[in-house]
């Protein structure tokens, strides 16, 4: 039996409809993963009911309405009021208060490798990825593969309760987006991060998703891997909320934490040591060739360790992905540990 199991979930219809049995999929391991959290407490004592995380719903609803709309279907599908499904959904980006434990900060500080390895000649161009996050949720994610009645049909890893796209994932456009979470210290009031990696989703190429990282009204951000199967190009997207910067990639590289683009050179980021660590190993390990192995020879590395696998601190690699992404299609796989290669794979044909 998996000790990592991957539910795979179907949804289609309107936002609600979604949301709604995104939410039934997702109710348990929210309830016993999530509500109970010290994160998610920290959370409710200081901001729940706060007019910053009002400002933060009025930009989402002003900005991206449908998905706002999502979230309230997942609230609904998990049986709890909207403004603690949007509060976790938020969590990014509210500073959590001083008084929550140190492995609570260093989780909510954690975050996945990515690599991106570009086409050689009519081969496919390539994203791969670990996907890392709090121990409580090994076991508790799920794949949803949703057919919504407005936009490119889409498939994302999810965690309880998250409007998914923060994660990996993949549409019928062609596009791929992988998320490295970072933690620079410019939140501000605007549209949550969540929903930003949401609408990449139905992004229907590679430019319109870098235009969406562009908007000057974000609350905080991510660093984003984007692909895109018509063209194979790749480009790595740093785009915290003062910020974006965009590099597309024209030869084998890997991502971890925290920015390095000399953009952000004066912007003040935490930066833990595994993400230094991570970046360091697997940027040595491309240079010595490992890649020729496959993607799975850096991120399934358990020395660093780049495949987090609770040596170090206490968040785990969820699930690993990896998308090859030809002119026509994109074929993935998704490992629920090193040890159970392939519990997920398929073919999305570009539509």
């Amino acid at each position: 039996m998996s000790r990592n199991p991957i539910p795979r979930v179907s949804a289609k219809g309107d936002a609600f409809s979604i949301g709604f049995t995104l939410g039934q999929a997702s109710a348990a391991g929210f309830r016993e993963r999530a509500l109970g959290s010290e994160h998610f407490q920290a959370l409710e004592a200081r901001w729940r009911g706060s007019e910053y995380l009002k400002t933060l719903e009025s930009a989402a609803r002003a900005a991206y309405p449908r998905y706002v709309r999502e979230i309230e279907g997942i609230a609904a599908g998990l049986e709890q009021d909207f403004e603690t499904v949007f509060l976790w959904n938020c969590r990014s980006d509210l500073r959590l208060s001083e008084n929550v434990s140190p492995a609570t900060k260093a989780v909510a500080g954690t975050g996945c490798t990515s690599l991106l390895i570009p086409a050689e000649g009519d081969g496919p161009a390539m994203i791969a990825h670990n996907e890392d996050g709090a121990v409580e949720f090994l076991g508790a994610c799920l794949w949803v593969e949703v057919q919504p009645d407005e936009g490119p049909a889409w498939s994302s890893f999810m965690t309880p309760g998250t409007l998914p796209g923060d994660t990996f994932g993949l549409n019928e456009a062609g596009l791929v987006q992988t998320i490295n979470n970072v933690t620079p210290n410019d939140l501000q009031p605007g549209v949550s991060r969540q929903i930003i990696s949401r609408a990449i989703l139905d992004a229907r190429a590679l430019d319109d998703a870098i235009e969406i990282l562009k908007r000057n009204d974000r609350a905080s951000g991510f660093h984003h891997n984007l692909g895109e199967a018509k063209t194979r190009r790749l480009a790595s997207v740093e785009a915290p909320a003062s910020g974006c910067v965009v590099r597309e990639i024209a030869s084998s590289l890997a991502r971890a934490n925290h920015l390095l683009s000399r953009e952000f050179e004066g912007l003040n980021q935490t930066i833990k040591q595994s993400s230094l660590d991570r970046q360091e190993a697997a940027d040595r390990m491309i240079a010595e060739g490992a890649l020729a192995e496959g993607a799975e020879a850096v991120l399934f590395d358990e020395i660093t360790p780049i495949y987090k696998n609770g040596q170090t601190d206490s968040s785990r690699t969820l699930a690993t992905s990896v998308f090859a992404i030809f002119a026509d299609r994109i074929e993935w796989r998704v490992h629920a540990a090193p040890q159970e290669r392939d519990a997920l794979s398929g073919t999305m044909r570009v539509v």
